[in-house]
């Protein structure tokens, strides 16, 4: 299968251009640097570079990320996360790509009742940051293009995810630097923001599984949540991290890590993907965490 990948050179499109390769699939990469220089809000380039790739699938990564720095910049996350996906389907549509999978983010649900969780992909989508908002507008662009197109594309809504290569500017990275720093600088304190949201929590290893999956098995038009259904607090995960240090550390409040609004629960339900590709995550957390305090450790 030959396959295109926008954001190719991020966090979690590194991961999957890997598990690609390792599938024997042949992988043109996409990204604003690289073999293939591209921006997503470069329409021309954008529809370009799919032309010449002539793939079978394309898996649209390409967004700004970061949930907190969305507050800061809103404008340029709208421009990427939705102008960006509208290029990018808007291409795919033109030039009859088979299968078009466009990652949004358990952030579209936002502001959750009790009574929604586990979150179901049929639930309210309640945004209450920039960059949830910008996805729900993205996964928008995706089911219109479906809808009056014809456009096969799949949406997925990843929850929270982690692993190697992950910037320390996301939370359970930047814990693992923070104790690497500790350990070698010889402070007992661990500065942490608010340790009390709940996320459900997958190694990207995982996430990429289900990606592939999706864009093989997932129906054209359909939504999919890809999540363990088990949530863990912040709290949790930082102190699992405390009993991998080399000595003992205690955690610090730190005001200036708080978020502006934080979401307190984000546990999904994955029955939808599970009935539909037969996915489950496989890398046991500690596992996860483990390997993110070895690469602060090296120094990555």
């Amino acid at each position: 299968m030959r396959a295109v990948v926008t954001g190719a050179g991020g966090f979690v499109g590194t991961h999957l251009v890997a598990h690609l390769e390792a599938c024997g699939d042949e992988v043109v990469l996409v990204d604003r640097s690289g073999p293939h220089p591209v921006d997503v809000t470069d329409a021309d380039a954008v529809r370009r570079v799919i032309d010449e790739a002539r793939p079978d699938v394309v898996y649209h990564l390409a967004a700004r990320t970061h949930v907190g720095e969305s507050w800061r910049a809103p404008n340029d996350v709208f421009r990427v996360n939705v102008e960006g996906t509208l290029n990018v389907v808007r291409a795919c549509g033109e030039l009859g790509v088979g299968r078009v999978l466009v990652v949004g983010s358990a952030e579209e649900y936002g502001r959750v009742e009790p009574g929604d969780l586990p979150l179901g992909e049929d639930a309210p989508l309640r945004p209450m940051t920039p960059y949830g908002a910008s996805k729900v507008a993205a996964g928008f662009v995706a089911l219109q293009a479906h809808l009056g197109a014809g456009t096969p594309t799949i949406r997925v809504r990843p929850f929270n995810h982690t692993g190697p290569g992950q910037s320390s500017r996301f939370v359970v990275p930047a814990f693992a630097h923070r104790i690497t720093a500790a350990e070698r600088s010889g402070t007992d304190e661990i500065p942490v923001g608010s340790l009390e949201p709940v996320r459900d929590l997958t190694d990207v290893r995982d996430v990429v599984r289900a990606y592939r999956l999706l864009a093989r098995h997932g129906e054209p038009g359909g939504v999919y949540n890809v999540c363990s259904g088990r949530g863990v607090a912040v709290r949790e995960v930082a102190e699992r991290l405390l009993t991998m240090a080399c000595r003992p550390l205690r955690l610090a409040p730190d005001p200036e890590l708080l978020r502006p609004v934080e979401v307190p629960v984000l546990v999904g339900d994955p029955s939808r993907i599970e009935a539909a590709t037969g996915w489950r995550p496989e890398l046991d957390l500690d596992v996860t965490l483990s390997d993110l305090l070895a690469e602060a450790r090296a120094g990555r």
